[in-house]
């Protein structure tokens, strides 16, 4: 764990420089708008340790996968989020000394992002190797209004120093991925412009041949202002613009981008919408555009927010975790997604994992408009026949759902994850159920779900084998949620929801053969199914084999975990930890050590199939020797443990999936902030210490409150309805601000909760 920024219920705030933890704070850092966003860079030149980056969703580069050893089925490629040209540099001169952090004398320094209101403010107060003493403020914001815009306002305020401030904003395409191989250039020039109004910069990605275009309009205030020159090259293009000052004043400086994608516009049109864009910006100002940014963050916070009291460090870590959701994903677009390190850095590719379904869709459900859900499903559907060309190359019927991809097809080339880790079929099944559950909206089935899960259930029926010694069907060669086991037999989660599946399947088709027979049965013409298919999937259902202690009264993680040498994390001296970090490969596989929830991971998506005894005692068994070393895990132990009155343990791994990045615990966020773990904090108040499930329709709520907290409050949307859900040591209230009467459960008992009223427990 390593803590660099104060606590603070609305901001992160870096009271002072760290050069050897730069990379961490830019990181923490990061602002976005859900269409691209940028770490916490300095927008001055700056000669320490840095990690640069700026990223535009749905901007990637296929990336050749190259082994030694060439399997058939192996991706051919691996999605590659690029980092996009620099658009928010600006160098400051004083005199001719370029201002830089890293070699001037820095006598105080403040880094802050405010979460409330979408912004990143810095300060600081320097000395130059020349002795010219001056003072800077700099604000930040990606616009959520216009999701093209990016607005600037530097300021610089002179101590001693009389003589010439020099702005130099500038565009530079000439970029470098961090992960690139040889110093690959992934970006080519297209089209270039810069005279003393205007620059354009239009730059396109290698192999996809995608477009981005930045504009900039730029505004001096000061004294003895203008712009000196001008400079306008094929990947790079500024502006020089200069004022006096004398000891007291203070210049400043506005600095407003457009930046359009080839995803949007005509290729042909591009230059010209960045122009007008930031024109229109430029023409509002800075002053206007950020007030219009406070407010729309604070309507989002309406609806979005979770409040903690009497525990501050709590309260900071749910709220980063949703400002920094809101800044990946915000659901316009249904062909973008939620990359594991969103717009923060370049690990894991940008791409989508199955993350998405099983953390992150819950929360949409819970604080935004059902559609944003909706989208995440169709973006799914839309990938349908590139899932189906991926199981056919792996021998396999139906569809496989690639484990990572930024456009249907499978990019990940790492061989247990690519061929092995197919529970994230389950995962996606499961969403379609979630989402049908919460919102009521059984449209979605005829329209999209059906296929979908026609075609996975296709994949699972051809993937199991069938053991006549056993009598059972079973599935071989998998690596489940817990990465730190490949290659193993009947995986007890992967098994499990491989028949969950199937049988949701079947309900639906009933469901369609009796409310929807015409689309039925031209669902069953086009997928050819036949109703062979649907008994082969009953008797799996019904044969399908799980491995299980009955001596212990546990499920087994897969056929072999007994024996493995079972030790407690809590028995491995400190040094070991991370294991990931400090023992080979070879060591990980064969310990017991678990990475990640999993047969846990099935009693949270299927928790209405267990008995607390169940939960429990997988619980006690399997969380004692799980190292948490992925950014998905504490969320399930938090909500299991929640659920079955361990709450010193649901606090205690909601913390560390509330301030995972905000207090390093794993020692990885300096490469990027995990965004799609972010949601498990939510889910861990929401569906853990408040107990919200969603039975037959019907919202029910079992909450208890943490002793470290004074109390707690959260929103949910839910069918029609605002609600907000506060919880104290004395009692529990619930209001409805939006919506019609209805009936809700508390702790089992029916209450009707009016419309515009409150139920007080």
């Amino acid at each position: 764990m390593k803590q660099i920024c104060r606590m603070d219920e609305w901001k992160v705030i870096e009271d002072k420089l760290h050069p050897g933890d730069n990379r961490l704070a830019e990181s923490l850092m990061s602002i976005g708008n859900g269409q691209m966003g940028m770490r916490g860079n300095f927008e001055e030149t700056y000669s320490g340790d840095t990690h640069q980056g700026t990223y535009v969703g749905g901007i990637y580069y296929p990336d050749k996968t190259r082994v030694g050893w060439w399997k058939n089925g192996y991706p051919e490629y691996f999605a590659k989020v690029l980092n996009a040209p620099n658009v928010t540099g600006v160098r400051v001169f004083a005199d001719d000394e370029e201002l830089d952090l890293h070699t001037w004398k820095v006598h105080e320094f403040k880094r802050e992002l405010n979460m409330k209101h979408g912004y990143l403010y810095r300060e600081f107060d320097v000395t130059s190797p020349e002795g010219k003493h001056i003072k800077g403020k700099v604000t930040r914001f990606f616009s959520i209004i216009d999701a093209s815009i990016i607005a600037i306002k530097y300021e610089v305020t002179s101590e001693d120093f009389e003589g010439k401030i020099t702005f130099q904003p500038y565009m530079d395409g000439d970029v470098r991925n961090e992960d690139a191989n040889y110093d690959e250039d992934f970006w080519m020039p297209v089209h270039h412009e810069a005279d003393k109004e205007q620059a354009v910069l239009t730059m396109r990605t290698r192999k996809t041949e995608f477009d981005v275009s930045a504009a900039m309009t730029n505004q001096l205030v000061g004294q003895e202002t203008k712009v000196e020159d001008v400079v306008n090259k094929e990947e790079y293009v500024d502006q020089k613009h200069t004022a006096s000052i004398k000891p007291g004043g203070k210049v400043s400086f506005y600095k407003y981008v457009a930046v359009t994608t080839s995803r949007y516009f005509n290729k042909n049109e591009l230059a010209d919408e960045a122009k007008k864009q930031v024109a229109k910006a430029a023409d509002s100002g800075f002053t206007f555009l950020f007030k219009q940014q406070m407010e729309a963050w604070e309507r989002r916070w309406n609806h979005a927010d979770v409040t903690i009291g009497g525990d501050t460090s709590a309260q900071q870590g749910i709220r980063y975790n949703i400002f920094q959701l809101y800044n990946t994903y915000t659901g316009e677009d249904a062909l973008l997604n939620i990359g594991p390190k969103g717009f923060t850095g370049e690990k894991y590719g940008g791409s989508t994992y199955w993350d998405t379904e099983a953390y992150c869709l819950p929360f949409y459900l819970g604080t935004a408009d059902s559609s944003i859900a909706r989208n995440l499903l169709i973006y799914r559907y839309r990938h349908l026949e590139k899932a189906k060309e991926n199981a056919a190359k792996l021998g396999m019927e139906g569809a496989l759902y690639p484990m990572v991809t930024m456009n249907g097809e499978e990019s990940h080339n790492e061989w247990e994850i690519t061929f092995e880790e197919i529970h994230r079929n389950g995962a996606i099944a499961h969403a379609i159920w979630n989402y049908v559950n919460y919102t009521g909206d059984t449209s979605y089935l005829p329209e999209y779900g059906f296929e979908v899960l026609a075609e996975i259930s296709r994949y699972w029926a051809s993937r199991v084998n069938y053991n006549p010694r056993k009598g059972k069907y079973i599935i071989l060669g998998v690596t489940g949620p817990n990465e730190y086991e490949n290659n193993v037999n009947n995986n007890w989660h992967t098994n499990r929801m491989a028949a969950w599946t199937l049988e949701y399947t079947l309900s639906v088709a009933l469901y369609l053969e009796r409310n929807h027979q015409k689309r039925f049965v031209e669902l069953k013409s086009k997928l050819g199914l036949k109703e062979d298919d649907f008994d082969h999937w009953k008797d799996i259902i019904e044969h399908m084999y799980y491995p299980v202690d009955e001596q212990l009264g546990v499920y087994l993680q897969q056929d072999g975990f007994l024996d493995k040498d079972l030790i407690r994390v809590a028995d491995l001296d400190e040094k070991h930890l991370p294991l990931n970090q400090n023992w080979s490969w070879d060591r990980i596989l064969r310990s017991c050590f678990i990475k990640q929830a999993d047969v846990l991971q099935s009693m949270y998506f299927l928790n209405h199939r267990f008995t607390l005894e169940e939960k429990k005692n997988n619980f006690d068994f399997y969380e004692p020797m799980t190292v948490h070393e992925s950014s998905l895990s504490p969320c399930v132990h938090s909500i299991i443990a929640a659920e079955i009155g361990y709450e010193e343990k649901a606090y205690e791994m909601y913390l560390r999936t509330a301030r995972l990045d905000l207090d390093n615990y794993n020692n990885d966020t300096e490469d990027g902030l995990h965004i799609t773990s972010m949601a498990g904090s939510w889910l861990s108040i929401v569906h853990g210490f408040a107990g919200m499930r969603v039975e037959k329709g019907e919202l029910h709520f079992k909450p208890f409150i943490p002793k470290a907290w004074g109390d707690y409050s959260f929103k949910i949307n839910f069918r029609g309805h605002l609600i907000k859900v506060s919880v104290n040591h004395q009692q529990v209230v619930i209001t409805q601000e939006e919506g019609s009467d209805f009936a809700i459960f508390i702790n089992g008992e029916e209450k009707q909760l009016p419309a515009e009223g409150n139920i007080t427990i």
